[in-house]
């Protein structure tokens, strides 16, 4: 009697563990959050908890700190980096610079140029945002989805890089991003 009723548990133990597998397997791989980094004025959606760095470059003509929120999840990097560039005249330029630096970085085409539309940004007709094929620096094909917009003298790049990009990851990631006064 002992066994029947240790084999009728150990039946049920691997009913309730073969359920926990099969709801781990359908759990979505991305786990959305969302993110406001401080001092930035804005709000992101990341399907992942992103790392943050920070370095200095050549922007706009001058020297200035580019921040960087940035994660990778089912085999896609999402990011967003801001650099503050001290005056709205140096805006368009910046702006022209990281959408130029995106192309180059995957010496990729243009496959769609569209203007940027950012809740809360500043209008600016460098506000742009391309979808890029090109390729890593191994060589690998990838697709970039990658939007720059500024909200006063604040210019910020948002990027989606991945072999394949489909609308469930772009959607949310684009959609997700919001600028506050």
């Amino acid at each position: 009697m002992l066994c029947r009723d240790n084999a009728a548990r150990m039946r049920g133990a691997s009913k309730v563990l073969l359920l926990a597998g099969v709801l781990c397997a359908c759990a979505p791989a991305l786990d959305w959050r969302q993110v406001s980094p401080s001092g930035w004025q804005v709000t992101a959606s990341f399907p992942c908890r992103p790392s943050h760095a920070q370095r200095d470059i050549e922007l706009g003509g001058q020297r200035v700190t580019m921040f960087l929120h940035a994660c990778s999840a089912a085999d896609t990097t999402f990011a967003l980096a801001m650099a503050d560039v001290g005056d709205v005249r140096s805006v368009g330029p910046a702006l022209d610079e990281l959408a130029a630096a995106a192309v180059r970085n995957l010496a990729a085409r243009i496959d769609a140029d569209e203007p940027a539309r950012v809740q809360g940004m500043t209008p600016n007709r460098e506000a742009r945002r391309l979808r890029l094929s090109g390729r890593l620096a191994d060589g690998r094909p990838v697709v970039e989805h990658v939007a720059v917009f500024a909200h006063g003298s604040r210019v910020f790049q948002l990027a989606l890089v991945g072999s394949q990009l489909t609308g469930e990851v772009v959607q949310p990631f684009f959609d997700g991003i919001r600028l506050m006064p």
